[in-house]
């Protein structure tokens, strides 16, 4: 008897609680939605691209009735999670009918500029439109800069903005050709830094050529720093400077002399030669040899045109040598003879 009494008890509590509960809930959900709390989670930069008013705006849409048991909580905070500014979004009601919706929105790392397209990334590397009611200062980057590099790209940002140094040079960032140039304040000179590894050592090569080296230049001078390789630092001069005109036609002047740079420019030239041209010239220098050789052969033929021309003209010039002595020989002979006849009579 008492366990049956026992089991009566807890049955009779359990309905008592369960219908005062039916009635509560009824009573909680038929009462009218008195206020809307949007809480918006603080960031290290602030920024605000939402408006607390889009969002009550949003309540109202999925709420009409304005009743607490209207509300669908996992559908408005879907729809909070679409909204292109939001990182996250917490939506829950207090037990006195209040509605707290706790934002959290996104901080871009850059401003992306690409295919005449203008847009936020954030550091996850996620996408969004630009606010026609508010602009985050940030590092604008120019070029066809690929999804899978806006991580790092977001890292390189962060690295500068978080160094005196770099932030104090570098403003903005471009992609020309698959490499990465580093837009400086003094606007005179890009500082290329070729991909997006090795990072900190770059930017460390440049800050000791600045201190050391460039500190004591004008900045005019140059028109491209590459630090794009490893323990090298290249420089390009700008030719629209004064003082590099000298320097700039010298250095021509010097190449200039080099056989290697000739070579090549003959080279070229013969390329550029037709073959009609080039068989032409080689008739011509063929045809040279075989004029000298008929004028030989007729330097050799004074005397007759019979001769062959297999006589060369050194046999040709010892011959009259000999015939000149004979006529040297025969008067000497002659002139004995008469004294000889005058003795005998």
């Amino acid at each position: 008897m008492k366990n049956k009494f026992r089991i009566l008890k807890i049955l009779i509590t359990v309905i008592i609680f369960g219908f005062l509960l039916s009635f509560s809930l009824k009573r909680f959900n038929d009462k009218p939605m008195e206020k809307v709390t949007v809480k918006l989670t603080q960031t290290k930069n602030r920024v605000y691209f939402i408006d607390e008013k889009d969002v009550k705006d949003l309540v109202k849409k999925s709420n009409p009735t304005k009743r607490v048991g209207d509300i669908n909580i996992p559908e408005l905070e879907k729809k909070l999670n679409q909204l292109p500014a939001v990182d996250s979004a917490n939506v829950y009601l207090n037990l006195n009918g209040n509605l707290n919706l706790d934002i959290k929105q996104r901080v871009p790392a850059f401003r992306l500029n690409k295919d005449d397209r203008d847009f936020y990334v954030d550091e996850k590397g996620v996408e969004f439109p630009t606010s026609k009611n508010y602009s985050f200062p940030c590092m604008l980057v120019m070029g066809n800069v690929k999804k899978s590099e806006y991580v790092k790209l977001a890292e390189l940002v962060s690295k500068i903005d978080r160094d005196d140094f770099s932030k104090k040079y570098f403003i903005g960032i471009a992609k020309k050709n698959g490499n990465y140039e580093l837009l400086t304040s003094e606007g005179y000179f890009k500082v290329e830094i070729g991909d997006l590894e090795k990072i900190d050592l770059k930017v460390k090569g440049f800050k000791a050529f600045v201190e050391k080296f460039l500190i004591f230049q004008d900045p005019e001078k140059y028109n491209k720093v590459s630090v794009k390789y490893e323990n090298q630092i290249v420089t390009t001069l700008n030719p629209n400077f004064k003082e590099n005109d000298s320097i700039i036609s010298v250095g021509k002047k010097e190449l200039a002399k080099l056989p290697v740079i000739n070579q090549k420019k003959e080279e070229a030239q013969k390329k550029a030669l037709t073959p009609q041209r080039v068989e032409a010239k080689k008739e011509t220098r063929k045809e040279k040899p075989k004029v000298t050789e008929v004028k030989k052969k007729a330097t050799i033929k004074p005397k007759s045109e019979e001769s062959k021309p297999k006589v060369t003209p050194r046999k040709e010039i010892v011959k009259p040598k000999v015939v000149e002595k004979k006529p040297a020989v025969t008067p000497k002979k002659v002139e004995s003879k008469p004294k000889a006849k005058v003795k005998i009579e």
